[in-house]
């Protein structure tokens, strides 16, 4: 009956948060950086989500407007943020690589507008880190949501 006991233990030891404090997830990471171009609209904020190529390509465009205007093709204004999908499952700790699309919804060209972008994460030791922005191919939004 002690075997049971420390058993079941055991296994609901596992069951709690697999991020440890000061570690952020792929999604905070995500968010973290369309927030820093699309809402706060600091350049050199969004830098520390990236990977150093990306880095070089964000400082070139010194403004958020030419970041959204030139990497993402969207301008937008009053825009908030969402996951809309994460290809990671429970077994998160033994997953290197990730791709998180991220909902972005505002006013582009003061019409309601709804698009989502993809961008792909790796792990680096104990962090993730923004490897790649997955350019969109002939996807179209036709405005609103």
């Amino acid at each position: 009956m002690r075997y049971l006991i420390f058993f079941c233990m055991l296994c609901l030891s596992g069951c709690g948060d697999t991020v440890k404090d000061g570690e952020a997830t792929p999604e905070q990471i995500s968010l973290g950086f369309f927030q820093a171009i699309y809402i706060d609209r600091n350049v050199e904020e969004a830098t520390q989500y990236v990977d150093a190529p990306i880095k070089e390509v964000l400082r070139s465009y010194y403004i958020a407007a030419s970041v959204q205007r030139y990497m993402f093709n969207l301008s937008m204004t009053d825009v908030t943020l969402s996951i809309e999908d994460i290809d990671i499952d429970f077994f998160r700790k033994f997953t290197d690589e990730v791709t998180v699309v991220v909902k972005l919804v505002g006013k582009k060209a003061g019409e309601n507008w709804a698009d989502d972008r993809t961008i792909k994460l790796k792990k680096r030791g104990n962090s993730w880190i923004i490897v790649e922005i997955v350019p969109e191919t002939g996807k179209t939004n036709v405005g609103g949501f």
